[in-house]
């Protein structure tokens, strides 16, 4: 039950579909970057400073944000505005934000299982 918190149903994630991945910027050292929250905090726990667009953030996590979402975007992917750090690509949100007609990624339907024949030598 704790995991469907942090995991959506796996007809609708993105996460599990390859549609979307969590990121945030490190420096030359490895060493994370302010970007005015950690990855998955909660709206109630930071204020709303989760929020990419938030106004409640130093100006240097607002250029990391700005910086993660110039490559970002150029690549091709939107950002999930309630978290800073969440970039889908062809799911759901992405087709609705960038106009297309339909997700890429999505959920696939299970088809029985064919077993191929056993071939025997003679």
């Amino acid at each position: 039950m704790a995991a469907s918190q942090f995991v959506s149903p796996p007809e609708v994630a993105p996460h599990v579909s390859g549609a979307a991945i969590d990121l945030t910027l490190a420096d030359g050292d490895g060493e994370e970057v302010d970007m005015g929250t950690p990855i998955d905090t909660s709206p109630q726990d930071s204020q709303g400073a989760c929020y990419f667009a938030a106004a409640n953030i130093s100006p240097a996590a607002r250029q990391h944000r700005t910086i993660l979402a110039t490559a970002l975007t150029c690549a091709g992917l939107v950002n999930y505005p309630t978290e800073w750090w969440h970039w889908p690509y062809g799911d759901r949100y992405w087709a609705l934000t960038t106009g297309r007609e339909h997700a890429i990624f999505g959920p696939m339907l299970r088809s029985p299982v064919v077993e191929s024949p056993v071939w025997r030598r003679s």
